[in-house]
């Protein structure tokens, strides 16, 4: 990732990212540290073998996003014939130590490939103590316009929303991400972020990444394509046992609704600026928000500027 990106990937990641914990201090654009203090919560045995070093014309006639015919499976050839079992994760990665933690390490797809001119809009629903809500009005907003959308929904959410969950991986218009069982920040030494107990061993990070899959494949008919962490926070250990499990990891370039405590004017301005090419997180679980509001207000300028919105799977 360039500088530049990285920067304004800091800079919009605002106070805390899980529209799963209280309202952030502010919204302001100071970010979090890169590096988030250890975590106080017991951690997993010392890891003894390092791992490296960290590594606008305006169209003539607007026109909605083509909604996608299917929600295509994985392709076989990116994925691993066998994802690795829980016993063999922990052997090939428990003497490691991770050399990266926070939103933005080796292995976090933060933006489309380059030169993509599309979008992605990217929606987490994260269950559980941060809220269980299904925020109709976006998905409605998104509807009417025909744009699609990947939703990264957390196992608590599923098991709360069933119906809304069915009607969501039937529509064309989305894909279905994993959001993780229990919504943990993916660390291999009990880091944690925002106030949220990270992972706390490579069993750990296993468990968290592979409870949901299972779930997501017994009900889509096929595993998810891309994984998001509780907190979008990994260390670079993490996301490489999520790559053995058969997923990739999804960042983000703009932080859309800072956890989902923006107001609809914030969300709009910060969805409405995302340049060509940018991954955009918000939340799908807390209705009555700034975030279905504005993004409502944002798309229909981004669309007469003939911007196009895909889901992740339509470029990645």
């Amino acid at each position: 990732m360039s500088v530049s990106r990285r920067a304004l990937l800091m800079g919009v990641a605002g106070g805390a990212l899980a529209g799963c914990r209280s309202r952030a201090a502010g919204t302001g654009p100071a970010s979090p540290p890169a590096s988030a203090p250890p975590s106080t919560e017991p951690s997993a045995e010392p890891l003894a073998t390092p791992s490296g070093g960290p590594t606008e014309a305006v169209a003539p006639t607007p026109a909605p996003t083509p909604a996608p015919e299917s929600t295509p499976a994985p392709d076989p050839a990116k994925q691993p014939p066998h994802p690795a079992t829980r016993a063999e994760v922990v052997e090939r990665y428990g003497a490691l130590a991770p050399a990266e933690w926070g939103l933005d390490v080796s292995g976090v797809i933060t933006e489309l490939p380059e030169g993509e001119s599309a979008m992605a809009l990217t929606f987490d629903a994260c269950g559980g103590p941060g809220g269980s809500g299904y925020d109709a009005d976006l998905i409605d907003a998104l509807r009417a316009h025909g744009v699609p959308a990947t939703l990264f929904l957390n196992a608590r959410w599923i098991d709360a929303n069933p119906d809304e969950f069915e009607q969501l991986a039937a529509d064309p218009l989305f894909e279905i991400g994993n959001h993780g069982t229990v919504h943990r920040p993916l660390s291999v030494t009990g880091r944690s972020a925002y106030g949220i107990a990270g992972t706390r061993g490579v069993g750990e990070v296993y468990d968290e990444v592979a409870g949901n899959a299972e779930k997501l494949t017994g009900l889509l008919g096929h595993p998810p394509r891309f994984f998001r962490s509780g907190t979008a926070h990994y260390d670079d250990v993490a996301t490489r046992v999520v790559a053995d499990l058969g997923q990739r990891v999804a960042g983000f370039t703009v932080n859309g609704d800072d956890g989902a405590t923006l107001r609809s004017a914030e969300v709009r301005r910060e969805v409405a600026s995302a340049p060509p090419g940018a991954i955009v997180i918000g939340h799908m679980n807390r209705p009555g928000g700034g975030t279905a509001p504005g993004v409502a207000a944002a798309v229909p300028g981004l669309l007469a500027a003939g911007r196009r919105f895909v889901r992740l799977s339509d470029v990645l």
